[in-house]
């Protein structure tokens, strides 16, 4: 797999090994996905720190996992991101509905409701 997942009691993180978002992540992840929910999980973070490209399927895939964790009440973080994906990100609108950290800490005390304060 091109991604690594950590579970914990309140979320899930799902961090990406491959610099690319592409069809077969998006698909091998899509089948975590149903594993996830026949758990109960819908608190999801993905941590993007070494992807480089996210293209259409990448952003796919970011949505359906928003929608996923929103259906379910949950929350969804994107953290990490490396510059051309947030222009990408930012060029589909989805920063508009996105919760998006700039690292993985920052993340984690965003799941938890605290707003991370940087001096």
């Amino acid at each position: 797999m091109n991604f690594e997942i950590e579970k914990a009691d309140n979320y899930t993180i799902v961090k990406f090994q491959s610099h690319k978002l592409d069809s077969q992540i998006s698909s091998s992840l899509r089948e975590e996905l149903k594993k996830l929910d026949a758990e109960g999980v819908k608190n999801i973070i993905f941590d993007l720190t070494n992807i480089r490209f996210c293209g259409s399927i990448g952003l796919a895939l970011i949505l359906i996992t928003y929608r996923f964790c929103k259906t379910n009440d949950g929350k969804f973080i994107l953290t990490g991101l490396q510059e051309q994906v947030k222009k990408t990100i930012a060029i589909s609108q989805l920063d508009t509905i996105l919760t998006i950290t700039n690292y993985l800490p920052d993340a984690l005390l965003e799941m938890l409701g605290i707003r991370p304060i940087h001096l």
